[in-house]
């Protein structure tokens, strides 16, 4: 008895008829097979030389023991941009948006898309007028912007007015190295 073998239909993929899509895969660049390659005798690599041989190769800038171009040009002063900071400015004619007596702060600006992308802190500049009063707790307020702000009654803070570490005043905080001075004074007046 003849066993039945089962006929595949043409379209039907299985493993051992897996192939690539057409033009998927590029046709293989063979070097070094001489003249009827296509490639030439040297395959590419012109004739002889440190970029002909294997492993030879020229780091970027080499120009061929000559003073590279980066070493000829003069360094001079110091650049400051590394430390420079970006501040994302706003006028105060884009604030009136804001409901009279809200709080404007860098997540509200951020929410009335006010200000994008990355920044050290916002500068409010004087630019326009401002209609009612607002708290404003910003990093920079130039003095024009000072002014019309107290001007409507509002009122400008730094940003991290309220947050206080333990809750002590700035001038407590002078006192302190002060108060220390005044005690080291008093034990050498004891010890003469």
């Amino acid at each position: 008895m003849k066993a039945e073998t089962r006929k595949e239909k043409p379209s039907e993929l299985r493993l051992h008829n897996l192939r690539p899509r057409p033009g998927a895969r590029h046709r293989v660049k063979r070097l070094g097979c001489g003249e009827s390659s296509g490639h030439g005798k040297t395959s590419g690599k012109g004739h002889k030389g440190q970029k002909a041989r294997s492993g030879g190769s020229l780091r970027l800038g080499f120009e061929g023991g000559q003073m590279p171009l980066i070493r000829r040009l003069p360094k001079r002063g110091f650049n400051n941009a590394a430390f420079h900071k970006r501040y994302a400015i706003v006028n105060l004619s884009d604030l009136n948006d804001f409901k009279s007596g809200s709080v404007v702060n860098e997540e509200s600006l951020r929410a009335a898309k006010l200000v994008r992308g990355d920044f050290h802190g916002i500068k409010i500049l004087g630019g326009g007028e401002l209609k009612h009063g607002l708290t404003i707790h910003a990093e920079k307020v130039s003095a024009s912007a000072r002014e019309k702000i107290e001007k409507v009654g509002g009122t400008v803070a730094a940003p991290g007015a309220k947050a206080r570490g333990n809750g002590e005043a700035p001038a407590e905080k002078a006192e302190k190295p002060i108060a220390r001075m005044a005690k080291s004074e008093k034990a050498k007046a004891s010890k003469t």
